[in-house]
């Protein structure tokens, strides 16, 4: 049960930092990688289903930080993200990584595209194997070490 525990511990801990930034994260970059990043997490199995789909946008739509951008602005961003991983996932992949390697140029929100992959991965309890994967890959991408987060 600690592991658990300590994924609720760490997912609450990553919200409450991105929200101390929420005025910082405004960018075009920043909200462009975080719907890249949210694909990523959702699709990190290779598939996505009906649910998945709609329980990450919920989160997209509710999350405080992201409240910075119109949420049908994101809801389009999102959706054509997972397009690209639906229709090839390892050649989508390359591209949304590229979409998240442009959040680099600012180190705070290159941190927080990270910290909003965990946040999303870890929403339902289960921050997976291959979830962690994605948000890893997208660690490489951002020029950050993973083991910053834990990962």
């Amino acid at each position: 049960m600690a592991f658990w525990d300590r994924l609720k511990d760490t997912t609450a801990s990553m919200q409450t930092q991105l929200v101390a930034k929420k005025n910082d994260l405004k960018s075009g970059a920043f909200r462009d990688a975080s719907m890249a990043m949210c694909a990523l997490v959702a699709a990190a199995d290779g598939t996505i289903d009906p649910s998945e789909r709609a329980r990450v946008a919920q989160l997209i739509a509710t999350n405080e930080v992201l409240q910075n951008f119109p949420a049908a602005d994101l809801q389009r961003r999102f959706d054509d993200y997972l397009n690209k991983l639906t229709a090839d996932f390892e050649f989508g992949k390359v591209s949304v990584l590229q979409e998240v390697a442009k959040a680099k140029k600012k180190p705070a929100e290159a941190r927080a595209v990270v910290q909003i992959g965990i946040v999303i991965g870890g929403a339902d309890g289960n921050f997976d194997k291959t979830e962690q994967g994605v948000v890893r890959e997208a660690c490489y991408a951002l020029d950050l070490a993973p083991a910053e987060f834990d990962l």
